[in-house]
């Protein structure tokens, strides 16, 4: 009787402890959120705060005088007068918020045609020389933008496309990232399907289009995502091979915007925000699962 009540305080003991841990685990994740959404609930506050109140706390900040920042997230004078600025006086915000949606729809369309034959070719078919084409990629893949910058633009100089879109749109469109994470989700999918299916009669095209494909959607849709995410918020690029400050995409549109125009900076970058969380919001659970595939072993 005793060693059966000692186990029963042994194990509410134990209970306890897990329960502890899990309310910890939970209010640091929960301050660990509300630090990364400091950022946010910021932008959100200033959009809607005075010109006044955002010039007396950003000037020891944007204009180089003593004294400290000083930020309220309740502003004392709550106004939309921003918001009313940006979306009916100021055309050249929308100019900008389109040359991002031009770039990265036609960013996004050149990556679906190019990596997703191109993982094919390396996960399914069998050529010579096919791991070390593959392991070029790679190679090229961790290469930052600024060791291609030279050679990409006498590339693209020499093709006349610099101060165009296309100078910008073609070099991400063929980016190898892409061809590396759907190459992983076709390398998930067990060779018997393929084997069954040319048995069946099936053509290659077939196998890819109908089986292929459709199997590896997540891996696909995956890669789109952090495509978009990337191109949305691409800045070296466009800052090297657009002079034209039409041609200019939101990311270059925002550090433009001065002291005097704090209130429209707050509130674009906060419009700016949105397409990126519903994509990735539409797109999480194949993003998880993309990831996942990339990172099994070949």
């Amino acid at each position: 009787m005793n060693h059966a009540w000692k186990y029963r305080v042994r194990r509410r003991m134990s209970g306890l402890k897990r329960a502890l841990r899990r309310r910890m685990l939970t209010v640091c994740l929960l301050l660990l959120g509300a630090v990364f959404c400091a950022p946010v609930l910021y932008l959100l506050s200033g959009s809607v705060m005075s010109r006044y109140e955002l010039k007396q706390s950003l000037t020891p900040l944007m204009a180089g005088t003593d004294g400290y920042v000083s930020w309220t997230f309740l502003p004392d004078y709550p106004t939309f007068a921003h918001w009313a600025g940006l979306l009916f006086r100021t055309p050249q915000f929308f100019t900008v918020f389109w040359n991002s949606m031009k770039l990265a729809a036609l960013i996004l369309a050149g990556q679906l045609a190019a990596a997703v034959p191109a993982a094919w070719a390396f996960a399914v078919c069998r050529f010579r020389f096919r791991k070390a084409l593959f392991s070029l990629y790679i190679v090229l893949m961790l290469m930052p933008f600024q060791v291609t910058m030279l050679s990409s633009y006498l590339v693209l100089n020499g093709m006349g496309l610099m101060n165009t879109h296309w100078a910008v749109i073609l070099p991400a469109a063929f980016s190898t990232f892409p061809v590396f994470l759907i190459y992983r989700g076709f390398c998930a999918l067990p060779a018997e399907i393929f084997e069954a299916a040319r048995m069946d009669g099936a053509g290659e095209w077939t196998i890819f289009w109908r089986i292929g494909v459709p199997l590896s959607a997540g891996g696909i849709l995956s890669a789109m995502v952090l495509g978009f995410l990337e191109c949305w918020n691409m800045i070296e690029q466009p800052l090297a091979f657009l002079e034209d400050q039409s041609l200019w995409p939101l990311s270059l549109y925002l550090p433009q915007i001065d002291l005097e125009q704090a209130g429209y900076s707050f509130a674009a970058s906060v419009i700016t925000l949105i397409p990126a969380i519903f994509v990735f919001l539409l797109g999480r659970e194949y993003l998880e699962r993309g990831i996942a595939a990339s990172a099994l072993k070949e």
